[in-house]
């Protein structure tokens, strides 16, 4: 059996602020801080060891994982990429979730927030917000997202960077964010567009897949303590 585990980075400071984040680098509040070390402690105590990880290059991610590896002990190669970070929320990022909803309507934001290919609001090349990311990314610049979009970077990166891992039973830990590991579960358990609209995954809370020799999932599980 193969195991891989994912993990959403812990709470962000505009996780707490209740403000749409998606490409924007934000750290992890003090709630999350504590999220990233429970994980740790917990897969210690599980008695988990890995080989190498994976994350985005936003440091909420970054650092939830240096936190777990801290607890763990280990120092071991991390592959850092942008194939891993948030779904890219447009002309969002940085609004208030509730004050963008009094703005355009419950309807309206649900929809740009939870459907599968609908993009919310493009950057402007001229908005501050994509000038910033245009100092620190080359290969990619988004001006919007939607999880279609974003699954269309993270798994051909799963299946070119990390399943190669896997199937040198190399023990895989990534620690990314909502909707990249929202992609992700979608492609390893085969959840149709409508489906993964509902799918929710908490801050801090290591995700067990186990594989077959295929990578096929045979179960997956939220690791608890005793």
């Amino acid at each position: 059996m193969i195991k891989l585990v994912i993990v959403r980075h812990g709470e962000s400071v505009w996780n707490k602020r209740n403000l749409f984040t998606g490409w924007t680098d934000v750290d992890l509040s003090e709630t999350g801080i504590k999220e990233a070390h429970e994980a740790g402690k917990l897969l210690k105590e599980k008695n988990y060891k890995f080989d190498i990880a994976f994350t985005s290059v936003l440091k909420r991610a970054n650092h939830t994982l240096d936190i777990i590896l801290d607890e763990l002990n280990e120092n071991i190669p991390i592959f850092y990429s942008w194939h891993l970070n948030e779904r890219h929320y447009g002309a969002l990022q940085g609004l208030n979730k509730e004050e963008t909803r009094i703005k355009y309507g419950d309807r309206q934001v649900h929809i740009w927030r939870r459907s599968y290919d609908v993009r919310p609001p493009k950057l402007d090349d001229q908005d501050e917000r994509y000038l910033e990311m245009k100092e620190k990314y080359t290969e990619y610049i988004p001006h919007t997202e939607c999880l279609k979009d974003t699954i269309e970077r993270v798994i051909p990166y799963y299946e070119e960077e990390i399943v190669p891992y896997l199937k040198g039973r190399k023990q895989v830990i990534i620690v990314a964010h909502g909707n990249s590991l929202r992609g992700l579960i979608k492609y390893l358990d085969n959840i149709s567009d409508e489906d993964i609209i509902n799918l929710e995954i908490p801050t801090g809370k290591p995700i067990i897949y186990e594989l077959d020799d295929n990578l096929q999932p045979i179960k997956h599980y939220y690791l608890e303590e005793k």
